[in-house]
């Protein structure tokens, strides 16, 4: 999709009032609500479905979250005009149901609404949900300890993702994730007599890692790990970090084939549908115009490079289900799974249907499927120049505005320039609009490109880029400069503050993160319910 230049005046969005949108969250049809404030603000407090769509990069993701430009949407901000700036650009993109919450957020919370903190905030609800009307056993961090410590047979499978295990991990785990736990458990779990502990960073992954293992029907005693590492820090007990692990998984037909039986089982009794790629083809080509169809590639990078289905998008299915709003942006839409072994289909299936999605697994062959994945808005590509070039146009009275991160601007940005981004262009000190040439680095270029397109409607100055971002300007030896306490704390709208340092020992920041996660139950309560289909 390229951006389209759509003048303010041509623009006619409709404004929605929290009765409205509260309406249309309970009512049928496609819905993306798309919260348009970067990650710090949003995960400060929004509504409950809401999906997370920066307007500093919306147009690089909205093809993605939401690939159908006729999908009804609904903006939302602080009530500051973002959501007005946002429905603009997708107009442009040919975007056509496009309405805003008047009053944003806090016209939400004024209606008696819930708002709810951090992100991927539905899935851990779920997740806390599912713990409460299953009675996922756990264990605490001592008693692991002191069985892993004795002669006790035990097996730790951690469900994170492999890049956060190599980070820490409670010592003696294997590097399992989520929705490899059942195609793999034979592999790893050698008797029926070992207990097993699903681990991950806090509660909700290792929940729905034990509980997927229990609902697979597997021998031995499952349980998850309480507070997961923080639980295990909390209680004064070092991780270890390192590498992983690898094993042969195919050394075994038998392991494969009980993992497979255990999966179908799971399908038929959740009531999981499997289709053929005839029937995605018809939904991708007959539908698409009216339903929004994502397919989901749930295997790793090795297996979809041996055998790539091209253009379905990549998504481990443990993640998946704990942060569906980092893929999914149009609620009540449907639901593809694709992997090669039926097992990850399956397992990540039966939980999003409990999540309340429509999802189906792809069973049979694929060799005629072909998946048009939608591409983000191109804005217009400006001008990039070399650092050198660069150094030459700040002395003749250009001005140099840094697009990265907030955390990385304090940690070293081009001597000079200034931090901003796209939300906070029009606070710009009117002295620096007025520079002949404005001058932006950005570690990706599509960021700047969008920079740009709302800067040219502000000043008429010359924007460039510089080829590189900050990367190559340091690299060629060019004045820099680390700025700890700029920009202050109160304008890193970016950065999410809230429990940020519960990875880095903070006690009280842990503990204040598993008390949030343990009380989501009950504030969906009182937001009348998340929609969740648990299956007794």
């Amino acid at each position: 999709m390229n951006i389209a230049s759509v003048p303010a005046a041509h623009i006619s969005t409709r404004l929605m009032d929290a009765s409205q949108l509260r309406a249309a969250l309970d009512g049928p049809g496609e819905l993306a609500l798309l919260d348009v404030r970067e990650e710090g603000t949003f995960g400060e407090g929004h509504l409950f479905f809401a999906v997370n769509a920066p307007y500093s990069r919306l147009e690089i993701s909205v093809g993605a979250l939401v690939p159908r430009t006729g999908a009804r949407i609904v903006l939302v901000d602080d009530g500051e005009g973002i959501a007005d700036l946002s429905a603009r650009r997708l107009a442009g993109l040919g975007y056509t149901d496009l309405a805003v919450l008047s009053g944003g957020v806090p016209a939400w919370k004024v209606a008696g609404h819930q708002l709810f903190k951090s992100v991927n905030s539905r899935s851990k609800a779920f997740a806390e949900v599912v713990e409460h009307a299953f009675h996922t056993p756990d264990i605490e961090a001592a008693e692991l300890h002191r069985l892993l410590h004795s002669d006790a047979d035990v097996v730790v499978l951690d469900s994170r993702t492999p890049e956060e295990f190599e980070r820490f991990h409670v010592p003696g785990a294997v590097s399992c994730p989520g929705a490899d736990l059942a195609l793999k458990f034979d592999t790893f779990v050698t008797s029926a007599d070992q207990l097993v502990v699903v681990s991950c960073a806090g509660r909700t992954r290792g929940i729905i890692g034990a509980q997927s293992l229990i609902d697979a029907g597997v021998p031995n005693r499952v349980v998850a790990l309480r507070g997961g590492t923080q639980g295990w820090r909390l209680a004064g007990i070092d991780l270890d970090a390192g590498g992983i692990d690898v094993f042969d998984f195919e050394s075994t037909s038998a392991a494969g084939a009980g993992a497979r039986a255990r999966a179908e089982a799971v399908r038929v009794r959740f009531g999981v549908r499997a289709v053929d790629q005839a029937q995605v083809a018809r939904w991708l080509t007959e539908e698409a115009a009216t339903r929004t169809t994502y397919v989901f590639d749930l295997r790793d990078r090795q297996e979809r490079e041996a055998a790539p289905l091209p253009g379905a998008i990549p998504a481990p299915g443990g993640q998946l289900v704990q942060a569906l709003d980092r893929w999914v942006g149009v609620q009540r839409s449907r639901i593809v799974l694709v992997d090669d072994d039926g097992v990850r289909a399956r397992m990540t299936a039966h939980w999003l249907i409990q999540l309340g999605e429509e999802v189906h697994v792809l069973d049979g062959p694929r060799d005629r499927l072909r998946f048009a994945r939608p591409d983000g808005g191109a804005a217009p590509r400006i001008e990039s120049v070399t650092p050198g070039a660069v150094a030459a146009l700040l002395a003749e009275g250009g001005r140099a505005l840094s697009l990265d991160a907030s955390a990385a601007y304090r940690a070293g940005h081009a001597a000079g320039a200034l931090w901003t981004i796209r939300p906070l262009l029009s606070r710009l000190p009117k002295e620096v609009l007025r520079a002949p040439i404005l001058v932006l680095f950005a570690a990706e270029p599509a960021v700047a490109d969008l920079a740009a397109l709302d800067l040219g409607e502000m000043t008429p100055a010359r924007i460039v880029a510089v080829e590189g971002g900050f990367a190559a300007w340091r690299d060629a030896g060019l004045p820099v400069e680390a700025t700890p306490d700029t920009p202050p704390d109160a304008e890193r709208i970016d950065y999410l503050f809230w429990a940020h340092d519960r990875h880095e020992g903070n006690a009280e920041a842990m503990r204040t993160y598993l008390g949030w996660e343990e009380q989501l139950p009950a504030q969906v309560v009182a937001e009348g319910g998340g929609g969740f289909r648990l299956v007794p």
